[in-house]
């Protein structure tokens, strides 16, 4: 049997001396950041002040929030930025007009926008994130300073969108023009070693048996990949129109990869189980008919990764597999033994032209130009709302708490503090250690404020001109600037470079005030104590074992959509919606736990069943299904997603018997008794979660561990 090889990229040798080369690796790449970021700034601050606008520091703080590495992060933030900058202005004149002279219901209103932006920030885990926040923040800093002073609103809000805007036009001119690194050239690279990893993977996988261990790491792998490539198109897009035109393709290379990945798991799961149950000359005919796609991914060593190659050779092979196939089923003997092996054989002729598409697709792709049209696909998030909900609800808290204190105390500075507490509560919502991150920004915050206070009242008034300001204060923001590129603390670089411009605040004229200034510091510290202090009282939803169950549920929920939602675009749905929540829980759960490898299972036995059902319930669509054998899988339909909701063994016992009446009615419907036998097949599997609800005498016994 031959092994499987790893998806992992190939660990490098390890350094002579390890020390020195993790103190070098990817400084070079740090300080062109770090440089590229404080030109921006500078720049930025330049602009503002010739331009007099009221607060560079507001256009400055932007640029930190929306510079990346990379151009189309920078280019993808800053849009979703624009877009929520727009949204919190018109809101922030809205509650103006309708409570001009109500500073309470003012408040009140504005806390539960802004809790309302920060439960958005929670559902979305890309860069539209960012326009939830800025949603939430500009109305903060267009309507807070404006309170008492309704008039002054509108004056405000152009104000603060320009400071704004200019931060994210700099910043993204900066990006593209200075020494810039292209995410296309990322995405095009990580999608190449995809491509190769997975045809390396299926032609050391046509031996037969894989283990469910190593099942399981592969398809943990092939998610990772998937959502990364998503996430990196969604923001690709941004740099140039090329890569716009080829968005469309690289979806769909995605979606046939998860569906390629699911045939390839219910193939080899199925032969696992017949090795396991006795049947191994059903299963060695199948691992027969399986092995030519692994001589169709072997030509020529120079040619075994050129996607046009491989195309030609699967379909050839693709059409060749019939033939095959009855060639090897006059072999077999017994109804139960031709049944399995129309069930294995219609999975690899369906493999086969999955992994064909693919191959078609990647080749598109890597030409000059692009061809024809294709089909428009979406790739689909599992959102918690639940989630959201929590944000939303501690943060319109904390906001509340701080306009009541602000209102009945007459503070000052209160509306600074609102600021920071609307800022943060957004920011670190999504985190999985929201308190950690706070005190590591507190802390930061605080240097940071220590730094700025030596340049605004130690350097600052002995120069003259933004030379001399530059001068004086470049040395202590690139000590923010480097932090934020290490992971050692995280949140300490940020909260310092935050902090050092935001009580900077550099104006046109610059004011030196030290009273205005102490009490600009305990307002930003007190705002941000309070978000750490609510996310203490009103505990993260994101990671929680609460979150991962729900996730869990929505999970297996996925096989219970399949059974029932319109089929139109289901397909691409189910693949797509269930990898994610897939991810999202698998990535706040301990590698190699007991839950983890729960997770796992559950997983991979959702994909199996779930695409069962959508092949079935495709096969009913189509007609020519005698009625009986409809009813019968329908029945069968609904009693396997009523398991999967909510599994157990009566439910369990009640889906196996309504699948196997189903599959006796289906007798003159040989297409649905084939998807019907491998739902079967999924509900006795003795490897999955299920076999906890499966009958002593039907649980095998365990093997020997196999090479994978």
């Amino acid at each position: 049997m031959a092994a499987a090889p790893s998806l992992d990229v190939p660990a490098p040798a390890s350094p002579r001396w390890p020390w020195l080369a993790g103190l070098l690796a990817g400084e070079r790449q740090a300080w062109i950041f770090v440089a590229k970021t404080a030109l921006a700034i500078y720049l930025t601050g330049w602009l503002a002040m010739w331009l007099q606008l009221e607060q560079p520091s507001t256009a400055m703080v932007t640029v930190v929030v929306v510079m990346h590495p990379h151009s189309g992060m920078v280019l993808a933030k800053s849009f979703y930025r624009v877009l929520g900058t727009l949204a919190g202005s018109v809101c922030a004149l809205a509650l103006m007009a309708l409570f001009p002279q109500q500073p309470e219901l003012f408040l009140l209103s504005l806390s539960l926008w802004v809790g309302l932006c920060a439960g958005g920030a929670t559902l979305y885990r890309n860069f539209m994130a960012y326009g939830f926040v800025l949603a939430g923040y500009t109305a903060a800093i267009v309507a807070l300073p404006a309170v008492g002073q309704p008039l002054d609103v509108f004056d405000s809000a152009v104000m603060r969108v320009s400071e704004v805007l200019l931060g994210l036009v700099v910043a993204a001119v900066v990006s593209d023009l200075v020494l810039p690194e292209r995410l296309r050239a990322v995405l095009r690279q990580s999608g190449h070693e995809q491509f190769v990893q997975f045809v390396d993977f299926v032609r050391g996988s046509t031996g037969g048996r894989i283990e469910r261990a190593r099942m399981e790491q592969v398809h943990l792998a092939i998610v990772r990949a998937a959502v990364q490539l998503e996430n990196r198109r969604a923001s690709v897009v941004f740099e140039a129109p090329e890569t716009r035109a080829r968005s469309t393709r690289m979806r769909l290379l995605n979606q046939r990869y998860m569906a390629a990945t699911t045939s390839f798991q219910s193939l080899h799961h199925l032969i696992n189980r017949l090795q396991r149950h006795g049947s191994a000359v059903v299963a060695d005919a199948l691992i027969a008919l399986y092995r030519p796609l692994g001589e169709a991914l072997s030509p020529a060593p120079a040619q075994r990764h050129d996607p046009a190659v491989l195309d030609a050779r699967l379909r050839a092979c693709a059409a060749r597999l019939p033939a095959q196939a009855a060639h090897l089923r006059a072999t077999l003997r017994g109804d139960a033994s031709l049944l399995e092996f129309d069930t294995g054989a219609a999975l690899v002729q369906r493999f086969a032209a999955e992994l064909a598409g693919c191959a078609a697709v990647e080749a598109a792709l890597r030409a000059p130009q692009l061809r024809g049209s294709v089909e428009n696909v979406h790739f689909r998030r599992g959102n918690d709302v639940a989630g959201a909900a929590v944000a939303v609800a501690r943060t319109f808290l904390t906001m509340a708490v701080l306009g009541a204190f602000w209102l009945a105390s007459g503070w000052v500075s209160g509306a600074s503090a609102m600021l920071l507490a609307t800022i943060f509560s957004a920011v670190l919502a999504a985190s999985p250690a929201p308190v950690g991150a706070a005190l590591h920004m507190l802390a930061g915050y605080a240097v940071g404020m220590t730094a700025a206070f030596v340049a605004a009242f130690v350097l600052l008034p002995g120069g003259e001109g933004y030379t001399m300001l530059v001068i004086a204060t470049l040395p202590l923001l690139l000590v923010g600037l480097y932090l934020g590129t290490r992971d050692t603390l995280p949140g300490l670089g940020t909260g310092y470079t935050f902090g050092f411009l935001s009580i900077l605040a550099l104006k046109n004229p610059m004011a030196y005030d030290p009273a205005h200034f102490f009490n600009e510091v305990i307002a930003q510290l007190g705002g941000l104590a309070m978000a750490a202090v609510a996310f203490a009282l009103v505990p993260a939803v994101a990671g929680s074992a609460a979150q991962r169950a729900r996730h869990l549920r929505g999970l297996r929920a996925q096989v219970a959509l399949a059974a029932s939602a319109p089929l139109p675009g289901l397909g691409y749905r189910f693949e797509s919606v269930s990898r994610d929540l897939f991810q999202q829980v698998v990535t706040y759960t301990r590698p190699g736990s007991v839950e983890s490898r729960n997770l796992l299972a559950w997983a991979l036995a959702v994909q199996e069943s779930g695409r069962a059902i959508l092949e079935l319930r495709q096969v009913l669509a189509d007609g020519g299904v005698p009625v009986a054998a409809r009813e019968a899988a329908e029945q069968a339909l609904a009693a396997v997603a009523r398991l999967y909701r909510q599994p157990d063994a009566a439910r369990w016992q009640v889906a196996d018997e309504r699948v196997r009446e189903a599959i006796a009615q289906s007798a003159g419907a040989p297409a649905a008794r084939l998807h019907l036998y491998q739902l079967h097949s999924a509900l006795r599997d003795d490897e999955s979660p299920l076999a906890a609800y499966l009958p002593a005498a039907s649980v095998s016994p365990p093997e020997p561990r196999h090479a994978a």
